[in-house]
């Protein structure tokens, strides 16, 4: 239970030139079709098993609300298979199964039928849906007059009143207040340690890496990448930077980390290295400690301003701090074509121990998505240890300091007369 499989999934729309080939269609049905086929999604294959976690990632009609429309079956393919094992609970387009003219609570009773639960059931599940929901008197008022966020409260505390054994959920809750959005992370995550299987489209890449075992990249309604979460993510970024001219390429390090690279090659990274206060190169340090971030580049191209950026991510590959040459006001000015340089940047690394991976960027501007020269991903990845300080949990170490006040308030006690 809760398994699925795609098999060369396929869907496509018939396209006529005018509406009487539509008509001529049905009436000649043995003649040769007068449509075109437009495929919208093509050749997909991926399998994930019960209480895995799938992110669906891609630019904007790469094809991933109509992938999760066919796996929930709401649409028909046109080619392949979608098997999926157990009970399917959707949160796909915005109030997608709710009537605007009813109210919060009749759509309850509707939403619930739908899914195959009774009258009473239903009436047992209602104080809790209320209550997850948080809408108050609402409830008894028509749908339409909703917020965005109020319906997607209402749609994501019906569409999981029921732990099911597949949760399929669209963009809907990134219309949510950040509030509500930590709260249903909450849910999907308590889900996914009793046994649901989670399929989610999201472009917050921090999110998916959290909750997701592996990502499926869609690019032109076709398979591009299927793996690990945070390797296909890293291969999504790069094509946000220059969807058409980036030459994106995966590589491995001398360490064998894979590193995602991209860019239009104008200017390349040469080598990075992480070198301590003795000015040796290092690949541990301790926490609080002072180190230099070394970048060599070359410019291949004349190049008016190169800008050097670098993030530093933890193992699960949420961002932890990230800044670039121009906002710290030292872009690099008129390179010559052949021209090397270097850019030094002193740190104090106050994180917390674990391991940690350093991405690179050069642009021309403050961020990649125009005139990405390079951007390579996991081209430094270092530990931290801490020794000297007390055991904190997180990335960040904030260097507490602790006073203690304590107040004595004297209490006159009259004695009796």
């Amino acid at each position: 239970m809760g398994h699925v499989k795609v098999q060369n999934l396929g869907k496509a729309y018939k396209q006529y030139g005018n509406r009487w080939l539509r008509l001529a269609e049905w009436v000649f049905p043995w003649a040769s079709p007068p449509h075109l086929l437009r495929w919208v999604l093509q050749d997909v294959n991926f399998e994930i098993q019960a209480g895995e976690s799938l992110g669906i990632v891609g630019l904007n009609g790469a094809g991933k609300s109509t992938l999760l429309k066919l796996i929930s079956g709401l649409t028909q393919a046109t080619s392949g298979s979608a098997e999926v094992g157990g009970s399917v609970a959707a949160l796909l387009e915005l109030g997608m199964g709710f009537h605007p003219g009813f109210t919060g609570r009749q759509n309850v009773v509707m939403a619930g039928q739908l899914r195959g639960l009774g009258f009473d059931a239903i009436a047992q599940l209602m104080p809790a849906i209320e209550a997850f929901a948080e809408i108050g008197d609402y409830i008894d008022q028509p749908f339409r007059t909703y917020s965005s966020g109020m319906q997607m409260r209402l749609a994501f505390s019906v569409a999981t009143a029921v732990r099911p054994d597949v949760l399929i959920v669209d963009e809907a809750l990134s219309v949510g207040d950040s509030y509500f959005q930590h709260k249903s992370f909450a849910r999907i995550r308590k889900f996914r340690e009793l046994g649901t299987t989670l399929l989610v489209v999201s472009h917050d890449r921090y999110a998916i890496q959290t909750i997701c075992d592996r990502a499926l990249l869609l690019h032109g309604g076709r398979q591009a990448h299927f793996g690990p979460a945070q390797e296909v993510l890293d291969i999504y970024h790069a094509m946000l930077g220059d969807v058409d001219k980036a030459l994106i390429r995966q590589e491995r390090s001398e360490a064998g980390h894979l590193q995602v690279i991209s860019g239009n090659g104008e200017a390349q990274i040469l080598g990075v290295e992480l070198v301590d206060a003795a000015g040796q190169p290092t690949a541990a340090v301790e926490t609080g400690s002072h180190a230099v971030l070394l970048v060599r580049a070359v410019a291949h191209k004349p190049v008016a301003q190169l800008v050097v950026g670098f993030l530093i991510k933890d193992r699960m590959g949420q961002a932890v701090y990230g800044i670039n040459t121009l906002r710290l006001g030292e872009p690099v000015q008129d390179l010559a074509s052949g021209e090397e340089f270097s850019v030094r940047v002193a740190l104090q690394l106050n994180l917390g121990k674990g391991s940690y991976s350093v991405s690179l960027a050069l642009t021309a501007e403050d961020s990649h998505l125009a005139d990405n020269y390079e951007w390579r991903d996991h081209a430094l990845v270092f530990h931290v240890f801490n020794a000297q300080h007390p055991d904190f949990v997180g990335s960040t170490f904030l260097q507490p300091k602790v006073q203690v006040i304590r107040t004595l308030e004297r209490i006159e006690r009259r004695t009796p007369a």
